[in-house]
């Protein structure tokens, strides 16, 4: 049809108007889009059998409401999931008209059933899914955000099906299947901006632009609206004003009209009104705002009328900057006083960021409460091009107080920046001399400082990823680390690192293309200071969540290595067993691959196998170099028993490849590993032990304990030393703090240093204490245990308590915290020890020394042997960073079991006499207790270098190839002495010939 030509008080054009208004059914879309979405359909190609899709592709129907043709050239239709965020977009050609009462048929990605192809006008590539979701019609090819956008661009919102949160009105439309779309009544017509009233529910019907077409309202054209087009803020200046040009136009009228309907105040109005010059042209308008408007916000909206008597509104955010210095925004207390509004300050730029900068008041207003700089957050690079360091310039924003994800505070920054305004160059600001502990940085927010004492590095996590260094005033002690949980001193402490912290960040806010502050040896420990280190105070998120104080630095920082990388510890002459955790070190990989070049490989974990449950090497190369790390570093450890945390539990395999990979570093066949015990848990990874035979040899075989309280069951093992002396050592693993998922109760983490699953920790300990111990002293009948491993809790805490409480003898306690702090492990910028070696009351005696090699724990995580994880690969093979805690090493200075007391005897010798009917010879001898002190029993009477071809007879044993006879009784008092008969079988008629040794104590 011819559209009726619209004039000033159109007669006819009114008639229409009061026709359709008339009708319930079209007055709900009177004011509605031309182009809507008629149908919806997300299951092509899905099902089979009785159930199989209609059609082969799921598609998305327009439809033109209006009498007029709409180019939707750079349209698009975008898809959501029925909860989600993320919009798929198929964007429409350019030149793409929908003619009045016309379809458009735009067909998406396709199922598998074997049904008719969907027809189509426009082939896209979005999976929709059958049941529920949400489409909508764009005016651009921006993909939307939210799960229900709204805004001038969104033309139209269909949600389909229950649970769908993103829709038109109350509800979404009823559910859809394989054999039913959603379909707008009246064949596309009705649109009352209700999804759950418009649409209906039948068999899958696509139309084209082929379709017969269908005139909404008999043919009559829809009034099309006005569309205003206008800024959504304006920023000015007080004292400066400003303007913004607005306009409107109406596809079937005239726009000649726009006024001020709210939001005005004296020295904002409208001026130089254009209307528009023909039906579809665009109407203008200037909003004046003037130099005397007070600093504040206004929504200022105005409205647009056409020759029709048809309104539309815009509102504009008019926004006067006042006039205030930085000190004045920044204010004394936690939060600017000005927050939320418009300001213009001024100062000296100390540093540039991207495009954003840091700005100080050069002199400050001598308030140490208020800070003399604040961050000015810009993205627009125009406004700071040629804006550099020392230039002095004038800065108008909105003041808002960011505060990053988990942070406890605010920071006042300058936003929606309007104007950067340099006014001079060569300026200068004199550093603020700061000193750490402080427990009010916020004082020197976006400020330049200089920290006037050396920091030491506390934490280098997140060097490769993000930049940054956690520095602080010496080392921060876990405060777990040295008192009990929940103790006075223990908040006291928390309390002083919290208010010794910064976090030296490297000026960028994306990962480092290259790794800032690495020496020579590309790396920077833990323990290494920094000195004179000057930059400007910023505040945000950090790596592994929450938010600090961070200094972007002004000056390269000068580090120092003042804790060198230690050469493995040296400990007085004795046994030496270390504990040490490997990493996940798995001969499986990630990629379903393995050691030995196999594919389509697994890890298990209870009944699973999978190699999705596998934790080490990504692949061959990733595991040759984590191989090579942890075969360094124990060759260098060279102990004598190693317990093993975090191996693959795959029986001896993985320990078994270790054991082979150190041999063949070391040349010969030094170590050897202890068989698995019965039973290692169903973890993915145990413990283990290695040792060396030539120094220890197996008593029996390995123990654990299986029971369910035990996660990973601890490892029991007895050795006896080359002097006879026996001892066990029990390797562990406790439940980790982390991976809090599920924990109820007492292992909720209470927010007291010991995270999560205490409970659990503080039962393993207490089953290891009361049961496991026990058992393993009984089976080895001797009472020398050493309890070593990863214990996942500090030195202080409940389980270490406990098991303290019990008699063990905390070893590191003894040996290392009168050296300094002791520590294994870095988390959260804090050091403390997670791997212990406790001894029993017997064997605590026995220990010559121990200590802590710090070889893992003080390195960046980055130099290990992952791949891919920064830009670049700083990785060396050597024995640092082969896992993230640092190996404890004790040396057991053990008692031999027996003693030689033949000098405190007097032997006498009676001679042999030969008895002739069983050709046996026999003698008696006497030992006599010489001494003031009783020889403790049993006591046993050597013949060392008894004459070859003759024998003992009744011999209790051999010691050292030379067999001897134990002697009556358990002890020999002074002066006491006891005898005993020795009988010998000598058939080639030798002369008998030995030397008489008596030694106290147990073979």
């Amino acid at each position: 049809m011819n559209k009726i030509a619209a004039s000033p008080l159109s007669p006819g054009r009114l008639t229409v108007l009061a026709s359709l208004l008339a009708s319930l059914s079209v007055s709900a879309f009177a004011a509605s889009p031309d182009i809507v979405i008629s149908q919806v359909y997300g299951a092509g190609g899905n099902g089979s059998g009785a159930n199989v899709a209609t059609y082969k592709h799921d598609f998305i129907e327009l439809f033109n409401r209006s009498g007029a043709a709409v180019d939707i050239g750079d349209w698009s239709v975008q898809y959501a999931s029925s909860t989600g965020s993320s919009w798929q977009v198929t964007r429409i050609p350019a030149g793409t008209r929908i003619e009045p009462g016309q379809y458009f048929l735009i067909r998406e990605a396709s199922g598998a059933a074997a049904v008719p192809d969907t027809p189509s006008d426009l082939n896209g590539s979005i999976p929709m899914a059958g049941a529920a979701g949400k489409v909508a019609l764009v005016r651009n090819g921006t993909a939307l955000g939210g799960t229900k956008p709204t805004g001038a661009t969104v033309v139209d919102l269909v949600g389909y099906g229950s649970g769908t949160n993103g829709f038109e009105g109350d509800a979404p439309t009823a559910g859809i299947g394989n054999t039913s779309s959603a379909s707008r009544a009246a064949d596309g017509c009705q649109d009352s901006d209700q999804n759950g009233v418009d649409f209906s529910i039948g068999p899958v019907a696509p139309r084209t632009s082929a379709s017969p077409r269908n005139m909404c309202s008999g043919g009559e054209p829809v009034a099309a609206p006005i569309v205003a087009s206008c800024p959504a803020g304006l920023q000015v200046e007080q004292g400066s004003g400003g303007s913004a040009l607005l306009s409107a136009s109406d596809a079937d009228s005239i726009v000649n009209n726009a006024v001020i309907v709210s939001g005005a105040a004296p020295g904002i109005g409208l001026s130089g009104l254009a209307p528009a010059g023909a039906i579809g042209a665009s109407a203008s308008v200037t909003l004046q705002v003037g130099a005397a408007v007070a600093a504040g916000s206004y929504p200022v909206k105005v409205s647009f009328t056409n020759n029709d008597s048809q309104e539309q509104s815009c509102t504009v955010a008019v926004s006067v900057a006042g006039q205030l210095s930085i000190p004045q925004i920044q204010g004394s207390g936690p939060a600017s006083p000005y927050a939320g509004t418009v300001q213009s300050t001024e100062g000296v730029v100390t540093a540039k960021l991207g495009n954003s900068l840091f700005v100080q008041d050069p002199v400050g207003d001598g308030d140490p409460t208020t800070s003399d700089g604040i961050y000015v957050f810009n993205s627009n690079a125009a406004l700071v091009t040629g804006i550099n360091p020392g230039d002095r310039v004038r800065v108008s924003g909105k003041v808002t107080e960011y505060r990053p994800s988990g942070a406890n505070r605010t920071y006042t920054e300058l936003t929606e920046i309007a104007q950067v305004a340099r006014l001079a160059s060569g300026q200068s600001v004199t550093p603020t001399n700061i000193v750490l502990p402080n427990a009010d940085l916020a004082r020197y927010e976006g400020m330049l400082v200089r920290f006037v004492s050396d920091l030491t590095v506390n934490q280098n996590k997140y060097l490769g990823d993000r930049g940054e260094l956690t520095l602080a005033y010496g080392r921060r002690e876990n405060p777990t680390n040295r008192y009990p949980a929940g103790s006075p001193e223990a908040a006291a402490l928390a309390q002083e690192n919290a208010a010794n912290e910064v976090v030296l960040d490297d000026g960028i806010f994306s990962a480092p293309a290259v790794i800032p502050y690495l020496g020579e040896d590309n790396t920077v420990r833990a323990g290494d200071t920094v000195s004179g280190l000057t930059g400007v105070l910023d505040y945000g998120s950090i790596g592994g969540g929450g938010a600090a104080f961070k200094l972007q630095p002004t000056e390269a920082p000068q580090f120092s290595r003042s804790n060198p990388r230690p050469a493995a510890p040296s400990l007085p002459a004795g046994v030496k067993v270390a504990s040490a955790n490997v990493l996940n070190f798995f001969t499986t990989f990630t990629n379903g691959g393995d050691a030995w070049g196999r594919t389509g490989q697994g890890c298990t974990i209870g009944s699973r196998t999978a190699a999705s449950e596998c934790r080490g090497a990504d692949n061959m190369t990733e595991f040759v170099r984590q191989r090579n790390q942890i075969v360094a570093s124990l060759k260098s450890l060279d102990a004598d028993v190693v317990g093993l945390m975090e191996i693959q539990n795959n029986g001896d395999v993985a320990v078994g490849y270790l054991v082979e990979q150190l041999n063949a570093a070391i040349g010969q066949p030094v170590y050897a590993a202890v068989p698995a015990p019965a039973a290692t848990g169903t973890d993915a990874i145990r413990v283990a032990m290695i040792y060396k035979p030539a120094v220890v040899s197996l008593v029996g075989g390995a123990l654990s304990d299986s029971d369910r309280i035990n996660n990973r069951p601890p490892m029991a093992q007895t050795f006896k030393a080359g002097n006879g002396a026996r001892f066990s050592v029990i390797v562990n693993h406790l439940k980790s703090k982390a991976s809090c998922g599920g924990a109820t109760g007492g292992d909720l983490d209470p927010g007291n240093g010991q995270g999560c699953w205490d409970t659990t920790r503080v039962n393993q300990a207490t089953r290891l204490a009361d049961v496991f111990i026990p058992q393993v002293v009984q089976a080895a009948g001797d009472p020398d245990v050493l309890v070593i491993g990863d214990m996942n809790a500090y030195a202080f805490e409940n389980p270490i308590n406990l098991l303290t409480s019990k008699g063990l003898v905390n070893q590191i306690e003894r040996f290392v915290r009168p050296q300094g702090m002791p520590y294994s492990y870095v988390f959260d910028g804090q050091a403390g020890y997670l791997d212990h070696a406790l001894a029993s009351a017997a064997l605590s005696a026995q220990v010559a020394g121990a200590a802590e090699w710090h070889n893992n724990a003080d390195e960046p995580e980055h130099i290990d042997y992952n791949l891919g994880d920064t830009v670049q690969d700083p990785y060396r093979e050597n024995a640092y960073r082969a896992s993230d805690h640092d190996p404890v090493v004790v040396s057991l200075d053990l008692s031999a079991p027996y003693a030689d007391v033949t000098a405190s005897v007097k032997v006498t010798q009676g001679g042999l006499t030969m008895n002739r009917a069983t050709l046996k010879y026999s003698g008696k001898l006497t030992f006599t207790n010489t001494t003031a002190v009783p020889l403790s029993g049993p006591l046993h009477f050597v013949l060392q270098g008894l004459t070859e071809g003759v024998s003992l007879d009744g011999a209790s044993g051999t010691h050292d190839g030379a067999p001897y006879l134990t002697l009556p009784g358990a002890a020999l008092a002074p002066g006491a002495s006891v005898s005993v008969t020795v009988t010998f079988s000598n058939p080639s008629k030798k002369a008998i010939g030995y030397t008489p040794k008596l030694f106290s104590g147990s073979f």
